[in-house]
C-alpha cells in the first residue's frame, strides 16, 4: 500500500468527517471520500488499508480538530477560580464543538457504528476516556471548584445538550441553551467553596 503526505492524509480524513456527517456510515466509501475531498478515484484507497481502518482513523481527527488552541488553554488559568469561571469555561465548551457541527455529528455515526464493530469500540474508548481523564485533570489542578464526578456529570450532560442542538435545533432557543448551562452548573457546584489557585502542573480546558 502507498503512503503519501500527512496533509493528504488529514485532508481525506476531514472529507470523511464531511461524508459521515451528510450520508451516516453506510455511505462513507473510498469513492466518496474522494469525490469530497476532490482528489483522482482511487487516492483514499492508498492510504486507508480497508475501510475499518479508515472510520478509526476519522474518530481520532474528529478530536485531533476539536482540541483546545494553547491560547484557550493559558486563558483557563486567568482570573479567579469561582463557579462564574466553571459556567464561562461550559458556555465556551458548547460554542467550540457546535461550531464545528460536521464532526461531532461524524462522531455520533461513529458511535453507533463502533456498537457493531469492536475494534472501533476499542479505539473510541480509549479514545474519549483519555480526553476525559484530561479534563478531569485540568480541572483539578486548575483549583476550580468542584471534583473529578463533577466534571464526568458536566461531561455527560453537555454532550446531550449538544446532541439536541445540532439534531433538533428548534427544541430549545438559544437562550434557553444557555440558561441550562448555567444552571446546570450552578446546582452541580451548590455548596462547593470556590477553590483557591491552581497547583503546578499541565491542565487543559474542558472539551
Amino acid at each position: 500500500m502507498v503512503r503519501r503526505n500527512p496533509e493528504r492524509r488529514a485532508a481525506l480524513l476531514d472529507a470523511a468527517i464531511e461524508v459521515l456527517a451528510r450520508e451516516g456510515a453506510r455511505g462513507l466509501t473510498f469513492r466518496a471520500v474522494d469525490q469530497q475531498a476532490g482528489v483522482p478515484v482511487g487516492t483514499a484507497s492508498n492510504y486507508f488499508a480497508n475501510r475499518d481502518e479508515m472510520l478509526t482513523q476519522t474518530g481520532d481527527r474528529v478530536y485531533e480538530r476539536l482540541e483546545p488552541d494553547e491560547a484557550l488553554i493559558a486563558s483557563g488559568q486567568e482570573g479567579p477560580r469561582d463557579r462564574a469561571r466553571v459556567t464561562g469555561l461550559m458556555h465556551d465548551l458548547v460554542e467550540r464543538v457546535a461550531a464545528f457541527p460536521t464532526g461531532f455529528l461524524a462522531l455520533l455515526e461513529l458511535r453507533l457504528e463502533a456498537a457493531r464493530r469492536p475494534q472501533l469500540r476499542e479505539v473510541l474508548t480509549r479514545r474519549i476516556r483519555t480526553d476525559v481523564d484530561l479534563n478531569v485533570n485540568y480541572h483539578l489542578t486548575s483549583g476550580l471548584p468542584g471534583d473529578a464526578t463533577t466534571v464526568v456529570l458536566l461531561y455527560l450532560a453537555l454532550n446531550w445538550l449538544i446532541v439536541e442542538r445540532l439534531t433538533l435545533p428548534e427544541l430549545f432557543s438559544e437562550e434557553q441553551r444557555r440558561d441550562l448551562v448555567t444552571a446546570l452548573v450552578e446546582r452541580l457546584l451548590a455548596g462547593q467553596p470556590d477553590a483557591g489557585q491552581p497547583d503546578s502542573g499541565e491542565a487543559r480546558p474542558a472539551g
